[in-house]
């Protein structure tokens, strides 16, 4: 069902389908038409209304800078579960390994994705249908500011920090050192940055090296925030590499103390994986909250 239907909102005939690995939320698929040409379409049954072309605008929104990094071509969304079905449909990309070369052109592209800008401190991308940001099951509601550590205390970290205490998540103590964090974010934040142009889930996994050398960025969650975000998230699951981090700073320096800062902004990830998985995650997110704070 899913196939043919995004079959049809693409407008090319359908000569095969068959399943890929798609993520931890969603199924997909690979399509081929006539001609050979490829999509790669996601979908579930439980997708909120928007969603799909939220993610669909946020690529557009990152694709769009010059000098930046490629992004997969959106081909058609199906937004409305019901009737339905729900789904995104993107240029297929051969996957390949990320050598050398292509972790300096992330770090080069990211600089200048960044450096576009946004207008205000949670902007989403423009023609994107929903606000906030969803990350799996967690969704923080839509809020814009002019001040990034207001923004990241106020519609970040605290409404987060509420998911996890309602679910049980974190303990007492770790919610306590999580408000420690927020009282103080004004003074642990860095001097004063215009807002970027994030991708906003940037781990080493949405980062998809393909055949042809070049680094495309996928699953963004962008809006306007603070650059170091997407650098701390990608040094969370192992990278990025010396070299993306010199590449990136040829480009766009960062201020000085933002290695100390890399914590700061990881709290809120290991914030939502304990929201979402639990175990190690919670302790690691404690930890780290205790010793921003200590």
């Amino acid at each position: 069902m899913i196939p043919e239907a995004a079959a049809r909102a693409i407008g090319r005939p359908l000569v095969s389908a068959r399943r890929v690995a798609g993520g931890d939320i969603n199924d997909a698929w690979q399509l081929e038409f006539d001609g050979g040409v490829r999509a790669f379409v996601k979908s579930r049954p439980q997708a909120q209304p928007g969603e799909y072309a939220t993610e669909a605008a946020g690529l557009r929104w990152l694709g769009e800078v010059e000098h930046g990094l490629p992004v997969p071509e959106v081909l058609a969304a199906g937004d409305e579960p019901e009737p339905g079905p729900a789904f995104l449909a993107l240029s297929w990309i051969d996957g390949g390994a990320l050598d050398e070369r292509m972790e300096e052109t992330l770090g080069r592209g990211l600089a200048h994705v960044h450096a576009a800008g946004a207008p205000t401190f949670g902007a989403p991308p423009p023609e994107a249908p929903r606000g906030g940001l969803r990350l799996g099951d967690v969704e923080l509601p839509a809020a814009e500011s002019p001040d990034w550590p207001a923004f990241y205390g106020e519609h970040r970290l605290a409404p987060l920090l509420r998911t996890a205490s309602d679910r049980g998540a974190l303990p007492a103590g770790g919610v306590r050192a999580v408000e420690a964090v927020i009282e103080r974010l004004p003074e642990l934040a860095g001097p004063h940055e215009p807002p970027a142009r994030l991708h906003g889930d940037l781990w080493r996994g949405n980062v998809l090296a393909s055949t042809d050398r070049r680094p495309y960025l996928i699953d963004p969650a962008a809006y306007g925030g603070h650059r170091e975000v997407d650098l701390a998230m990608l040094a969370l699951f192992g990278g990025p590499s010396p070299r993306t981090l010199a590449a990136y700073e040829e480009v766009h320096p960062l201020a000085d103390g933002h290695e100390r800062r890399v914590p700061l902004w990881q709290l809120f990830p290991l914030l939502v994986h304990a929201v979402l998985f639990g175990g190690a995650y919670v302790a690691r997110s404690h930890e780290l909250a205790r010793q921003l704070t200590g």
